[in-house]
């Protein structure tokens, strides 16, 4: 099918052809006014001014674009779209003071949804990530990644990333995000079982693996270990790290090469600068800091610093439940003092290279896969300028209108 965007207000697309962008070069954007997209089959053709447009022949498929902005698809590096229930009644108990380390220390936090996930089935986890996926693309993510994680035994780990992928979400293996009740706080024995039990065929069907490396959860060692092993099984790497306290995360993320390490509340100084010498990409997730009255991550510094920053929801039931990209776009620009260029690549071209996908998602460019969000704005800065806003007009994914 051939598709044609036209008479649009504006495309506003991040510059050059490399990934990840850092520095000066994460805030420079290519705008066309008074522009076109085409697209062929599921890559665009080509981007240009609707008076360099050339005739056109054949069945064509035109959408108005008067009015609207074209932006890359969002690409959403950071989730947890695979779980059961909801944890509202925490929600309640922390708004009145109690915080997500003691929630968690009660039994609550990760381990209530990993009963309610356990007890949701594979049909019900595919059911859920269907309707996740559907919030997500409202919001304008055309590519996401989601986690396993709360199962933490071997049928729901597995029948959550089958879920992910059958939603055609990008599945990561966290298999070390808590220690279920049955090991009794063993982590060792813990991954002695996953390990052995769950990462063979967890290898087969995952893109990457993650670990949450925090006080409470799994130590350094316990994160090496888990990690060592998953790369030897062929995994990419991705570690949760800085959350609450520095344990350790960010070193071990450079020395393994991992692909990034993610959220970075906790993180100092020496933090920042050996991020920013490494070739690991942070990701930050402001929606999470704000939703437990967290400091927000070092953004503005990381980026200074020379650092690959990328930006995500964290969407889960406990501690970030926002599936919408430009909300945190906004919580970029005004909480941690990023531009709306900035914003606009860390969630398009630098979380698409989080994800492998860098050489075909995450920019407007003849080649590229043609996943393309319309603003209903006259100006593609709305993205970070409309907190909350209905902004998405309608998207494109894979040159299908949806």
């Amino acid at each position: 099918m051939t598709l044609l965007v036209r008479d649009l207000a504006q495309v506003a697309t991040p510059a050059g052809d490399g990934s990840p962008l850092r520095g000066t070069a994460l805030g420079e954007v290519d705008v066309l006014e008074d522009a076109f997209v085409l697209c062929e089959g599921d890559a665009i053709a080509a981007v240009g001014r609707m008076r360099d447009l050339p005739p056109l022949y054949g069945d064509i498929v035109e959408v108005d674009g008067r009015g609207l902005c074209a932006i890359p698809g969002l690409v959403d590096c950071h989730t947890h779209a695979a779980f059961g229930g909801d944890r509202v009644e925490e929600f309640s108990l922390r708004a009145a003071g109690a915080s997500y380390e003691e929630l968690h220390a009660r039994g609550g936090g990760i381990l209530s949804t990993v009963r309610a996930t356990r007890a949701a089935g594979e049909d019900g986890l595919r059911t859920a990530v269907e309707r996740h996926r559907g919030w997500m693309l409202g919001h304008g993510t055309t590519t996401f990644e989601a986690k396993s994680g709360y199962g933490l035994d071997r049928d729901t780990e597995l029948a959550s990333l089958r879920a992910i992928r059958a939603c055609g979400g990008v599945p990561t293996w966290l298999g070390a995000h808590a220690i279920p009740p049955e090991f009794e706080g063993d982590g060792d024995a813990y991954l002695d079982f996953a390990l052995s039990e769950v990462l063979p065929e967890a290898a087969r069907i995952a893109e990457a693996a993650d670990v949450f490396l925090e006080r409470g959860a799994f130590d350094a060692g316990q994160a090496r270990r888990y990690l060592e092993a998953c790369r030897d099984a062929g995994l990419a790497l991705r570690l949760h790290g800085d959350q609450f306290t520095e344990q350790g995360a960010i070193p071990l993320a450079v020395e393994l090469g991992a692909r990034s390490v993610d959220h970075l509340e906790a993180t100092g100084p020496d933090g920042v600068r050996a991020l920013a010498a490494s070739e690991v990409v942070g990701v930050v997730l402001p929606a999470s800091a704000l939703f437990l009255g967290r400091p927000m991550p070092p953004a503005r510094a990381l980026v200074d610093a020379g650092a690959a920053v990328a930006l995500a929801t964290d969407f889960n039931p406990g501690s970030a439940f926002c599936e919408s990209l430009p909300l945190c776009c906004s919580l970029a620009a005004t909480q941690l003092k990023l531009s709306p260029a900035e914003a606009l690549a860390a969630c398009t071209v630098n979380a698409a290279h989080v994800l492998g996908r860098a050489d075909r998602l995450g920019r407007l460019a003849p080649g590229f896969r043609a996943d393309i969000v319309l603003l209903d704005a006259p100006d593609w800065r709305y993205l970070a300028y409309h907190l909350g806003g209905r902004l998405v007009a309608q998207t494109v994914v894979e040159g299908e209108l949806r």
